[in-house]
C-alpha cells in the first residue's frame, strides 16, 4: 500500500491537501473555541455574580444569615470589614477566607478563574467578588461554581470534530478529481508511450484540447518521437544500404579473384601448354579492377567518416583546363568562364571531376563537352556525352553505390560502380549538389558549388 501511495501522484496531492486542510481546521477551529470559551466565561461569570449580588442586597439590609442558601452555586462565603468570614453557604462552613486574590485594590467586583483554592484543592473555580459598602467598612462576598472547561462542552468539540471531517474529505475528493482530470492526458500518454515501447502503431501519443503544460509536453514530445522515428527510418535505409552494399561489394570483389583464380588454375592444370605471355596481362587486368575497387572502398570510407580535408580558394576553370589536358579516348571540348572560384579540397575536386570525365568517356560516342560557369551565388560545372542518355526515372539510381541499369550505364568493364557516389559525397561534402539534368542527347551531369565572392 505505501508502495502504492508513492507512486500515485493523484494520492499523494490528495493527502497532501487533507493534512492541509486538517491543519487549518485544528488552527481556526483553536481561535474559534478560544472566542467561545471566552464568551462562555463572561457569560457564566455574569450569572455568578447576578447570584452574589442577592447576598449584597442582605448585606445592605443587614438581614444577612449566617448560612446562606447557595442557589445552584458552589459555594458562597460573606466576609466582614476584618476580612472574617460571617456567613457562608454549607460547602464552605467553618471554611477559611476563600482567596486573597480577589478582589483588587479600587475594584467593587471582579471575577476570575483560580485553582487549588483551600476549600477545593486540586480543582479550578469561577470566583466572583462583590463589595458591598457599609458603614462600618467593607464587606466582600465570594460566589464560586465550576470553571468552563478548555472544550466548553462536548457537544462543541464533536461539531467542530465534524465539520473538520467533512472540510478533509471535500478535500481529498475535489483535490483526487480535479487531479485526476488534470492528468488524464498524462495517462493517456503513458498508455500510448506503452504500445510504442511494444511496437504499437505510429509513435505519436495524443495531445490535449486543453492550452497548458501538459499540451506543450505532449506537442514536444511528438516533434521528439518525429524525429526518432526518422532518424530510425534513416539508421533503417542505412542499414539497408550497408547490407545492401556490402552484398555488391562482395560480389564486385569476388568477380576479379574468380577470374584470377580461373586463369591460374587453368594455366596450372595444362602447364606445357599455357600461354604466360596471354594469362599474366589477364590477370594483371583483374588486379588492376580488383585495386580499383578497394582503393573507391577507401575514398568512400574516408568521405563516410568525414575525414579532413585541406581546403583553399580553388580555380575551377584552372582545374578543369589542368585534368582535361590528358589525352582521352573521346574528344573532349571546354567551354571555362574564368574567375569562377571555389572553397575546396583540390584533390577531392580532381577526383569528383575525373570521375564524371571516366563516366562519360565510357558512355560517350565521340565527344564529351565541358562547362563551366558563374550562375547568381553559385558556381556551375557540366560535364555532357553525346551518348545515349539516362531514363528521367533512372537518373538518382546512378549516384546508389554498385547500381545496375537494365542498360548498364552506370558500370561496364572498366568502371568500379563507385566513381558516380563518389563525386557526389564529395559534392555534399563541399555544400554542393551533384545532379542529372535533361539534355537533349546523352547524359548531363551538373555540378553546383558555393561560389566566392571576388
Amino acid at each position: 500500500m505505501s508502495r502504492r501511495l508513492g507512486r500515485s501522484l493523484r494520492t499523494r496531492l490528495a493527502l497532501l491537501a487533507s493534512i492541509a486542510m486538517l491543519l487549518l481546521n485544528v488552527i481556526v477551529s483553536a481561535f474559534v473555541l478560544f472566542g467561545i470559551r471566552n464568551e462562555v466565561v463572561d457569560i457564566r461569570a455574569g450569572e455568578i455574580a447576578s447570584k452574589a449580588v442577592r447576598v449584597l442586597l442582605l448585606v445592605k439590609r443587614e438581614h444577612l444569615p449566617e448560612v446562606l442558601d447557595p442557589d445552584g452555586l458552589q459555594g458562597l462565603q460573606v466576609l466582614d470589614p476584618s476580612g472574617r468570614p460571617v456567613a457562608w453557604s454549607p460547602s464552605l462552613a467553618g471554611a477559611p477566607r476563600l482567596t486573597t486574590a480577589l478582589p483588587h485594590p479600587n475594584q467593587a467586583n471582579e471575577y476570575a478563574t483560580l485553582c487549588d483554592l483551600p476549600s477545593f484543592p486540586g480543582q479550578c473555580k469561577t470566583v466572583a467578588a462583590l463589595i458591598a459598602y457599609q458603614a462600618d467598612g467593607q464587606w466582600v462576598i465570594y460566589a464560586v461554581d465550576a470553571a468552563v472547561p478548555w472544550y466548553v462542552a462536548p457537544q462543541v468539540i464533536a461539531f467542530q470534530a465534524g465539520v473538520a471531517a467533512v472540510l478533509v474529505a471535500l478535500a481529498w475528493f475535489g483535490v483526487s478529481r480535479v487531479v485526476a482530470r488534470t492528468l488524464a492526458p498524462v495517462s493517456s500518454i503513458t498508455r500510448r508511450l506503452a504500445e510504442i515501447s511494444e511496437g504499437g502503431g505510429g509513435m505519436r501519443v495524443p495531445v490535449p484540447e486543453n492550452d497548458d503544460e501538459i499540451r506543450a509536453l505532449a506537442e514536444t514530445g511528438n516533434k521528439t518521437l518525429e524525429r526518432l522515428e526518422s532518424a530510425l527510418e534513416q539508421q533503417r535505409t542505412a542499414m539497408e544500404r550497408q547490407r545492401q552494399f556490402a552484398a555488391d561489394a562482395s560480389h564486385d570483389l569476388r568477380s576479379p579473384i574468380t577470374a584470377m583464380r580461373a586463369q591460374i588454375e587453368d594455366a596450372l592444370l595444362h602447364p606445357g601448354e599455357a600461354d604466360w605471355t596471354e594469362t599474366g596481362p589477364e590477370v594483371l587486368a583483374s588486379l588492376e579492377r580488383l585495386q580499383a575497387i578497394v582503393a573507391d572502398l577507401l575514398t568512400l570510407s574516408r568521405l563516410d567518416a568525414g575525414a579532413p580535408d585541406q581546403r583553399e580558394p580553388v580555380d575551377l576553370a584552372g582545374l578543369v583546363a589542368a585534368e582535361t589536358a590528358r589525352p582521352r579516348g573521346k574528344q573532349v571540348v571546354t567551354s571555362l568562364s574564368p574567375g569562377v572560384t571555389v572553397y575546396g579540397d583540390r584533390l577531392q575536386l580532381a577526383r569528383l571531376l575525373t570521375n564524371l570525365l571516366d563516366n562519360a568517356e565510357r558512355h560517350a560516342e565521340t565527344r564529351i563537352d565541358v562547362t563551366v560557369r558563374r550562375q547568381d551565388d553559385d558556381a556551375v560545372l557540366e560535364v555532357l556525352d553525346d551518348g545515349n542518355g539516362i531514363a528521367p526515372e533512372h537518373r538518382e539510381l546512378v549516384f546508389q553505390r554498385f547500381t545496375r541499369l537494365d542498360a548498364s550505364r552506370s558500370r561496364d568493364a572498366g568502371g568500379t560502380g563507385l566513381g558516380l557516389p563518389i563525386a557526389r559525397e564529395i559534392a555534399t561534402a563541399h555544400l554542393g549538389t551533384l545532379s542529372l539534368d535533361d539534355s537533349r542527347t546523352g547524359a548531363r551531369f551538373v555540378l553546383r558549388l558555393p561560389a566566392l565572392v571576388d
